[in-house]
């Protein structure tokens, strides 16, 4: 018998639809009104109290952005696996989080308050830019959970947590300190994207916060052959000359053909790549243009070819570093 309309009240044959009349969109507003009514989340964590634990860590989201493709298929995935656990027999707590620390907060707060370096940061004073910084850090929380219901993630809102509330930090020294009296803790080096302004290092997602397309200038090296009897020198290229000073090894392809060459100006040597040789200033003779009365000789000489080498014969020579 019928009791009525709405999803939860529908007879059988009422939320049977032909093919032409379903619509997924409606059909997932109608399951969700059903949770709702039911308040099948919190009916779930009920029924399984005093169950075993399933815990689950997720990495909580920027509440300072709006959600995303990359945010929406990870929760998906997170939820599929927490209700798996339920289903499984255990007690899956779900308390969504949000993450206000790190640059993502603090780069709104440089965009409004005109903040390019340390300096202004300690005028303003650290307290006042750290209010302005938690001033912002729900700014979108109300989208995000709108998001995420409509997704049918099974997440708990109201108990929520924040990483700059104290008990989370301290949570976080203390899973530290027990990893460090267990000799877990080591230190490592890695090479990391590095903020001069901001003094510290940066990850992956940080780094593509502003990320643009530019113009890098590239510089040409010489680095002086030890022991050569023509005083040659490599050529290097590089965009990055700022990590000169710390060169230790320059890399040959060893089936790549090298030419060492002079410059009949200046009589220095180099060994370059013979596919890069017409990028040395001057290496490459040019023709002259249709008005010259010479057409079909040079303008200039080029570089002279001493002697043509596989990339394998430079392997083990010495160089002076810079």
């Amino acid at each position: 018998s019928e009791r009525g309309r709405g999803w939860g009240a529908m007879s059988v044959f009422d939320s049977v639809k032909d093919g032409k009349d379903f619509k997924f969109p409606e059909s997932e507003e109608g399951i969700l009104e059903l949770w709702r009514e039911l308040d099948a989340f919190k009916e779930q964590l009920k029924r399984s109290e005093g169950k075993p634990e399933y815990v689950f860590y997720d990495g909580p989201p920027f509440a300072t952005g709006l959600p995303h493709y990359g945010h929406i298929l990870a929760g998906t995935i997170k939820d599929i696996v927490t209700r798996y656990a339920c289903s499984q027999g255990y007690h899956v707590t779900r308390r969504f989080g949000w993450d206000c620390h790190g640059l993502p907060v603090e780069y709104e707060i440089d965009k409004k308050l005109g903040i390019t370096s340390k300096d202004d940061v300690f005028k303003l004073g650290i307290d006042k830019y750290n209010e302005e910084c938690r001033s912002i850090v729900m700014r979108y929380s109300k989208e995000w959970e709108t998001s995420v219901v409509r997704l049918g993630r099974w997440i708990d809102f109201e108990n929520d947590y924040k990483t700059l509330d104290p008990s989370f930090m301290e949570s976080v020294w203390w899973v530290f300190k027990e990893l460090f009296s267990k000799d877990l803790v080591y230190k490592g080096f890695k090479v990391m994207p590095y903020s001069m302004a901001c003094t510290t290092p940066l990850s992956n997602f940080e780094v593509g916060l502003n990320y643009k397309d530019v113009q890098d200038p590239a510089v040409v090296v010489s680095f002086p052959v030890i022991g050569d009897k023509d005083n040659a020198s490599f050529v290097a290229w590089t965009t990055t000359p700022w990590t000169l000073p710390s060169n230790l090894a320059l890399c040959v392809h060893p089936e790549f053909d090298y030419l060492k060459v002079q410059d009949p100006k200046t009589g220095k040597v180099y060994y370059v790549g013979e596919s890069r040789l017409a990028s040395l200033p001057g290496a490459v003779p040019k023709k002259k243009s249709k008005k010259s009365k010479k057409d079909d000789k040079d303008s200039s000489e080029g570089f002279k070819v001493l002697e043509k080498v596989k990339g394998s014969t430079l392997v083990g020579m010495r160089y002076e570093p810079l």
